[in-house]
């Protein structure tokens, strides 16, 4: 492996706000490891919706200034103490964390995994985090069954296009929501049976047409990752005996409401976290060995919307809460 320079660039949180604040820098002190750690030259790094909840202090930030960041892919440049999972400097490996920002990362031994030959390192970074939620939601937050009919909302963001690949996959009648004839038509070619514009005017609102489409049953389940603008909808659509899943705030946070509301269809709600289900290393390597595998194996395609040089990060965070994205962005590191 190359020397290691003492400073790296990196994106720098020095202050809650809004895209604006991220700053950056080719002067970062690259991080010391401790024993059990590994430093990681990142390639690309994952913009996620959660980055902007820590930017933006929807989310508690650990200490100021921070470097942000869940998920980047890359190579092991250097491995400190004890090495029980055998990693090797020069491997590639995608993991999730904190820091992905920046050209170097320490992260813990026990959150990266080897990526596997056949598998980019975009591809191993762009369907890491949201292919392990996407995994998380329809496996453990509500075990999907073939032949149920599943609304998906952003269904032709990032997630919401791996959602709509893995549901069909299963068997299930995936009904998404997207915003434009071009999102909409995106949503159908990678999985949506039914796809409804929310931003057409004329005609049926789209819980009104979500009723239609199920015969005025609803559904058996929402996986919700917009939240305020949503979640009134995705409770009025839900069958009787169902569940909705709310798994991000995309549009804002979910305002207090009377939980009294779910008893008219004894409907169940959830707030699903990824991090809760990749507690543990087997939790981890299930998780991301099967999302991987998917990949590699052409059952699951990684959308890259548009990688961003570093520093641009600020167009970045702009774009993706603009919410007129498609697939997955990415930070070139």
């Amino acid at each position: 492996m190359a020397s290691i320079p003492p400073t790296m660039k990196a994106i720098l949180v020095p202050k809650i706000g809004g895209a604006d604040v991220l700053q950056y820098t080719e002067s970062q002190p690259v991080p010391t490891l401790s024993d059990g750690q590994v430093l990681v030259k990142n390639a690309f790094a994952g913009v996620n919706f959660i980055d902007t909840y820590f930017r933006s202090g929807l989310y508690p930030a650990p200490s100021m200034p921070m470097i942000i960041g869940q998920e980047a892919s890359g190579t092991i440049a250097k491995i400190q103490g004890s090495n029980p999972l055998g990693f090797k400097e020069g491997d590639r490996v995608v993991w999730i964390g904190r820091g992905g920002y920046a050209e170097y990362t320490a992260v813990p031994a026990d959150r990266i995994i080897k990526i596997p030959s056949a598998v980019s390192d975009k591809d191993a970074v762009g369907g890491f985090l949201m292919g392990m939620t996407a995994l998380s939601l329809i496996k453990e937050a509500y075990p999907v069954k073939k032949g149920e009919t599943v609304l998906v909302h952003a269904a032709a963001g990032g997630m919401g296009l791996i959602l709509c690949q893995m549901l069909r996959n299963m068997g299930v009648t995936v009904i998404g929501t997207a915003g434009g004839p071009e999102k909409c038509a995106l949503a159908k070619q990678n999985g949506a049976t039914h796809v409804i514009d929310y931003k057409a005017t004329a005609g049926q609102s789209w819980v009104e047409q979500v009723m239609s489409l199920t015969g005025g049953q609803g559904v058996d389940c929402t996986f919700d990752g917009v939240g305020k603008d949503t979640y009134e909808g995705s409770l009025e659509v839900a069958k009787r005996k169902s569940k909705v899943v709310y798994f991000g705030n995309a549009s804002g946070a979910i305002p207090p409401f009377n939980i009294a509301r779910l008893t008219a269809k004894n409907v169940s709600i959830m707030r699903s976290t990824l991090m809760q289900y990749i507690v543990t290393r087997e939790e981890l390597e299930v998780y991301a060995n099967g999302v991987l595998d998917m990949i590699k194996d052409g059952n699951l395609k990684i959308k890259i919307h548009k990688v961003y040089p570093l520093r641009d990060a600020v167009e970045a965070h702009k774009d993706l809460e603009g919410r007129g994205t498609t697939g997955k962005l990415l930070l070139a590191c």
